[in-house]
């Protein structure tokens, strides 16, 4: 299970700008906002950006200021791979160590949508298990239950995370991960080119 909201996308035009410096180009420059905010890319622009973003990483340096902002809720099994993708990536997550006491414990804290029914019952089992240690820590804040949720707690928890990418990162991250076995990365990968100018900019490689 993997949830993708709130996505935002910034910087095209500083970018573009940006890309433009080393030949002094600016006078070609013909992008502009739309009249609900959103970036456009001029056909010059567009030219340029394809060819700089298709000769490779060391040319397309102007992808790594197209910024991208983004919710994301997955697993921690999920989340233990995505770090894999530290460089030029900031994620601020919800906080186990602070709040795992703080809610009931139930089927929908956990991606279990690929569970065979036995191993469903072994999930709700220790689900049952966790709420009571949590309920036994909200009325004592004794550390053993809490210690107890903590280091029981499974992989399949989910934990939303804040993330701030480039499209540069979403280059790796997608070719990387499209034919990953987990579908988390399919759904990442399908939002990924989802993007604006996700054909143009981040397919750099289907050509």
């Amino acid at each position: 299970m993997i949830k993708i909201e709130r996505t935002s996308i910034m910087n095209f035009d500083n970018a573009i700008r940006g890309a433009r410096n080393p030949m002094n180009s600016w006078a070609k420059l013909d992008s502009y906002y739309n009249e609900n905010g959103e970036f456009v890319f001029g056909e010059n622009d567009l030219d340029l950006a394809r060819r700089l973003a298709h000769a490779g990483s060391d040319h397309r340096k102007f992808l790594r200021q197209i910024f991208v902002s983004v919710d994301i809720t997955a697993p921690l099994y999920w989340w233990k791979e995505f770090d894999t993708y530290k460089v030029g990536t900031v994620a601020n997550s919800c906080s186990t160590m602070h709040k795992i006491h703080s809610k009931e414990f139930s089927r929908e804290d956990f991606s279990c949508d690929r569970l065979t029914p036995q191993a469903l019952e072994a999930l709700d089992a220790l689900i049952a298990f966790l709420e009571s240690e949590r309920q036994k820590f909200v009325e004592t804040k004794d550390k053993a239950p809490w210690h107890n949720m903590i280091q029981l707690l499974p992989s399949s928890f989910n934990q939303m995370r804040t993330v701030t990418l480039n499209y540069e990162n979403l280059i790796s991250i997608y070719y990387a991960r499209k034919s990953h076995k987990l579908p988390e990365w399919h759904t990442l990968c399908d939002w990924i080119m989802s993007l604006p100018y996700a054909a143009d900019l981040i397919a750099v490689k289907e050509d």
